[in-house]
């Protein structure tokens, strides 16, 4: 195997589990848990559902596979603090999305080779490109299954 093609292995493997540990997890949970704040004063599960939701949708665009699924969650999830948006979308419908959301994304991930990983992402510029090499597609998954994991932590405590 030669080197991109282990290094986008070990990454996609990476964000795989970690979306199948997402969904595991959200599995176990009740709507009424994801009503709960993961602390006194913190966010609930049902903003950290939709604000992970949110974030990988940007991820479509940012990789150059299509446009976004759901730009409204961007507002409430990403830009919003939890409990600033007058309206959300129920548990039910978040589930679902997430279900959509992750599905499309694996269909797309599956269909690029390991040498598309290393072309860059729609935010940097040809020229900046050129000078960080780093800022590819391959950094965006990487970086996202690290938030992912994150807010792992953080939604396991609903349980």
């Amino acid at each position: 195997m030669a080197t991109k093609e282990i290094m986008a292995k070990m990454i996609l493997d990476r964000w795989n589990a970690s979306i199948k540990n997402f969904d595991d997890l959200l599995n176990t949970l009740s709507d009424e848990q994801l009503q709960r704040e993961i602390g006194p004063n913190k966010n609930r599960g049902i903003y950290l559902l939709g604000h992970l939701i949110a974030v990988h949708d940007l991820m479509i665009p940012l990789l150059d596979m299509g446009q976004a699924m759901y730009p409204n969650l961007h507002k409430p999830f990403v830009e919003l603090a939890d409990k600033a948006a007058e309206k959300i979308p129920s548990a039910k419908e978040l589930r679902e999305h997430w279900i959509k959301q992750r599905e499309l994304l694996k269909q797309k991930f599956d269909h690029l080779k390991p040498e598309d990983w290393f072309e860059k992402h729609t935010a940097v510029s040809d020229e900046d490109f050129i000078k960080e090499p780093h800022r590819n597609k391959l950094n965006v998954i990487l970086t996202r299954t690290t938030h992912l994991q994150y807010h792992i932590g953080q939604v396991v405590i609903l349980k």
